[in-house]
């Protein structure tokens, strides 16, 4: 089987790239690390393309921008996919302002790019598109909220298991980020809905691992583990710190990709994340990492919030653990941490 990895050194991307490297399977990754361009050097993939291709035994890198549809047309047509995992993106919600048509270059244009090179030279494909939760905007923040000690939680029981694919993605602050994803998104529905492509949409909480490139505009746990290890202070912006977020390690969504995979549904949509085991404020993010790692973080907050942030946001897996049940959360937001902890370490050891 030939699979296509777009953003192959990221986090979902590269963890794509192990998984069906170690299956045997021929993979192609189209990456041009793009991060630095929009992060700088703290944000270079460029180290974990390196461990890649001295890890893997049927991997290459195809240094591709997604914006250029000519390159992409002719990968496709002269190595049809079997299985495309659409990883690469502008990550970053408040990154996206200052870089508007970049943003909506590479996250929707680009997406197109890959949707129509599948349609034309791969129909039989499965296309897994990896989406986000900030195509919900700010709607999740509508639910009734109550405030405990360190988190923000759910008022009403119904709300329990947190948002679920029905909430709207209309008339709710976005940030431009979360605009050009939802352009993707539905475009990936509709080449499913419209086309007949085997296309399946992931809507991400928050994605890590050890392998991410943390920076301060994106890859939060990542960041915060890295500058606890290297004595750095932190900034909170708003929500008193008590803001929640849902953790999912990479190779859990990757098993997403591959349960998907052998039974396609074209056009389905589903919310991936840690869910409510995984969940965690950014306070409670910060004593466990005292516990776990010993290093206590020089933090401070901010009164003023992202604009468009969640205040608590966890993903309801239940449609998800209902179409594909040998499919579930294997890795804890205590081993998420244990393990990037000792990443950290050793990069400066």
């Amino acid at each position: 089987m030939r699979v296509i990895v777009t953003g192959s050194s990221g986090l979902i991307g590269s963890a794509a790239v192990r998984h069906w490297d170690a299956a045997g399977d021929q993979v192609i990754g189209i990456d041009n690390d793009m991060r630095a361009t929009f992060f700088g050097p703290d944000g270079s993939t460029r180290w974990n393309q390196s461990q890649l291709e001295s890890e893997t035994k049927n991997f290459r890198t195809e240094s591709i921008d997604i914006r250029d549809r000519e390159p992409i047309l002719d990968l496709f047509k002269n190595e049809p996919p079997d299985l495309v995992i659409h990883c690469a993106a502008q990550p970053s919600h408040d990154k996206a302002a200052a870089i508007p048509f970049l943003d909506f270059e590479v996250n929707a244009v680009g997406t197109l790019n890959l949707l129509e090179a599948t349609r034309q030279f791969a129909p039989d494909a499965v296309f897994c598109h990896m989406s986000t939760n900030k195509v919900y905007g700010d709607a999740p923040n509508e639910l009734s909220l109550k405030e405990l000690e360190t988190r923000w939680e759910y008022a009403n029981p119904e709300d329990y298991n947190g948002i679920d694919e029905s909430c709207r993605i209309d008339q709710t602050m976005h940030s431009l980020f979360g605009a050009s994803k939802t352009a993707a998104d539905v475009l990936a529905q509709e080449y499913g809905r419209y086309f007949g492509l085997k296309t399946g949409v992931f809507r991400g909480g928050c994605l890590t691992g050890a392998s991410h490139s943390g920076v301060e505009l994106h890859g939060f746990l990542s960041y915060l583990v890295h500058v606890a290890v290297i004595g750095k202070p932190y900034t909170i912006f708003g929500y008193k710190g008590k803001q929640v977020r849902d953790q999912i390690e990479c190779s859990d969504v990757v098993k997403a990709f591959e349960a998907f995979a052998k039974a396609p549904r074209p056009g389905e949509v589903y919310n991936i994340g840690g869910g409510r085991d995984n969940a965690a404020s950014v306070l409670e993010c910060i004593a466990l990492i005292e516990e776990i790692g010993g290093y206590q973080l020089n933090f401070s907050l901010a009164d003023d919030n992202r604009k468009g942030d969640h205040i608590c946001y966890i993903s309801d897996l239940s449609k998800l653990r209902a179409h594909y049940p040998d499919w579930d959360i294997r890795v804890s937001l205590r081993e998420i941490l244990g393990q990037m902890i000792a990443s950290a370490e050793q990069k400066v050891a």
